[in-house]
């Protein structure tokens, strides 16, 4: 393998669970909802992934229990907000806080316990193709499920009723509420999806980036993945060319450190969330830039009037 297509996989692996979190906030965002909790979905997410997955001996049966983490996990955030009708930014932090606290209680048995690594697919021949057989045909089934999500969600919200309905709740959900939409019913699916991807994000990090349980192991990825999707404009295209070009600065700063760069590890550790700021700071220096494809109704919650 070549020093480049090793670069290239390492960038991949980095890049794949900014992208599954960040795809789903994009679709609860689509609907109005913002949601601060990521971190707390992925980490739920990570612990019982590798809990089942170290139970089970089955890596598939923590990608499903990862899953249905996020989700509920995403639920309680949306039973607080959207029935309850609490503050989603203050909740969105308590989501983050509790997810943080309660993974730490549940992983306190399996830090240093041998993890179940998910398999890489294997493709007789294309695999073994010079230069683009690892990359394209011997990726883990988390990355190419990272992919046809995105593919999916450009799809469904561009060209289909459904996400025609998400995106009318997310820009005027009083005008949705007269056209006979169940605003609070759209808004519930899709803080479950955004708690699915959430979930596979963290499953990405506990079964395949790192196979083992680490308290905290999201180190901050679930805050990238909400910028990422300002970043983006809400546009899954430009989403995934974000993820990429974030992890690409994540690897970036790691083979630096490698290299024995004379730059304080410290300094190039904090790389990733220097991209981020910077991003934020030249797409709100540009108003038009900023507004564009933001949900008018995003981050406000909804009370039916009949």
């Amino acid at each position: 393998m070549s020093p480049y297509e090793a670069i290239l996989l390492t960038i991949i692996t980095a890049s794949t669970p900014l992208l599954l979190a960040a795809i789903g906030e994009l679709v609860v965002e689509r609907s109005g909802v913002l949601n601060l909790g990521i971190e707390g979905m992925m980490v739920m997410g990570a612990v019982c992934g590798f809990a089942a997955a170290h139970v089970t001996g089955s890596a598939w049966l923590g990608v499903i229990a990862a899953t249905f983490a996020g989700i509920a996990t995403s639920l309680l955030f949306g039973l607080l907000t959207q029935t309850l009708m609490t503050n989603q930014v203050a909740t969105g932090l308590a989501i983050t806080l509790l997810g943080l606290g309660l993974s730490g209680l549940i992983g306190s048995g399996f830090v240093g316990l041998p993890g179940v690594k998910l398999a890489n697919v294997s493709i007789p021949w294309l695999s073994d193709l010079p230069y683009v057989g690892r990359l394209v045909f011997g990726q883990d089934p988390l990355v190419y499920i990272s992919i046809a999500l995105t593919v999916g969600v450009a799809y469904v919200l561009n060209h289909t009723r459904v996400g025609l309905i998400i995106r009318a709740v997310g820009q005027n959900h009083a005008s949705a509420h007269a056209l006979g939409y169940r605003v609070i019913a759209v808004r519930y699916a899709c803080i479950a999806f955004g708690g699915a991807t959430s979930g596979l994000a963290g499953a990405y990090l506990s079964l395949v980036y790192t196979p083992q349980w680490i308290e905290n192991m999201t180190a901050g990825r679930g805050w990238i993945a909400l910028a990422l999707v300002v970043f983006s404009t809400w546009l899954p295209a430009r989403l995934a060319a974000g993820a990429y070009l974030f992890g690409g600065v994540w690897i970036l700063g790691l083979y630096a450190q490698g290299m024995g760069v004379g730059i304080p590890s410290q300094l190039l550790s904090s790389l990733p969330y220097v991209a981020t700021i910077l991003a934020l700071v030249i797409i709100s220096t540009n108003r038009r830039l900023s507004l564009i494809n933001t949900p008018a109704s995003l981050g406000q919650g909804f009370v039916p009037d009949r």
